[in-house]
């Protein structure tokens, strides 16, 4: 197998046609047989698959920056209109959250990782947005098939915790915004849109009749800031488990098309910690 055929199972699974901007071949590679997959991938993990003599490497989160990233989170826009959030609020939310990431990517060493996996000739490639948008799936899965009119935020949390990342991970979905035995409502699982959306988008599904927002993870102020106004409850899911809901279906595609997978920085045995 070779990394572009690695993509392609990514690709497919999420429905995509594309390559998304946050997802990357780095360094090509073929006859690949042996994998070191790590939610995050850095220069000392690439030279630890080349002493154990892996094929490749594949990180989750994009090595070191990624300059298409704007356009995934951007897809925050088209998942708000789908529930209801006129677009011209939409798109005012994305450019609030949008404005930090473009000034981190005029800072960030983009290339770093990337150098390195060229030197050592060791093949490299990322995969976000296509494991997340499996991941979504099966959340959204987990979570609507199990509400009912009468459900509390505490019945989001509890869907939640059937999947089996959740059940094992160290950290648990818990209500970071409102409280347990508020009304459910109208729920959206904002997740594979590159990142959260924070404060603005939370605030622009809470003010056009969404309750209930889950994210895998939110600043701290971001989240006092919404408690505060009172509008809404927030599901933080947590980030490596929540990741693995979608990293774990691509990890068995990968073993079923033959490829020895080792799982390595937050995806320890296929992310059943």
């Amino acid at each position: 197998m070779n990394t572009q055929e690695i993509m392609q199972i990514a690709l497919e699974m999420a429905g995509l046609k594309e390559i998304p901007g946050d997802s990357r071949i780095y360094v090509p590679g073929e006859n690949i047989r042996r994998v070191l997959f790590g939610i995050d991938i850095g220069v000392a993990e690439l030279w630890v698959a080349k002493q154990l003599g892996y094929d490749c490497v594949i990180a989750h989160h994009p090595p070191g920056g990624a300059f298409g990233f704007l356009e995934v989170l951007h897809w925050h826009v088209d998942q708000m209109v789908a529930y209801g959030v006129p677009r011209e609020v939409a798109e005012a939310a994305y450019r609030e959250i949008a404005e930090p990431w473009a000034a981190r990517q005029h800072s960030a060493n983009y290339d770093h990782v990337a150098s390195f996996a060229r030197l050592l000739e060791m093949p490299l490639l990322n995969v976000h947005a296509p494991c997340d948008l499996v991941g979504r799936r099966i959340m959204e899965e987990a979570v609507f098939s199990r509400l009912r009119p009468d459900s509390t935020v505490q019945d989001v949390v509890d869907a939640l915790l059937t999947l089996p990342e959740f059940q094992r991970a160290p950290t648990r979905p818990e209500v970071r915004v409102g409280r347990p035995e508020n009304p459910a409502g109208r729920v959206v699982i904002a997740h594979g849109n590159g990142s959260n959306g924070g404060y603005p988008v939370a605030k622009a599904y809470f003010d056009h009749g969404v309750n209930t927002v889950c994210y895998l993870h939110l600043d701290p102020a971001h989240a006092a800031r919404l408690q505060r106004e009172g509008k809404g409850n927030v599901v933080v899911m947590g980030h490596m488990a929540g990741d693995m809901v979608g990293i774990n279906p691509f990890l068995r595609r990968l073993r079923e098309a033959g490829l020895e997978v080792t799982g390595v920085s937050g995806a320890a045995d296929l992310g059943i910690f």
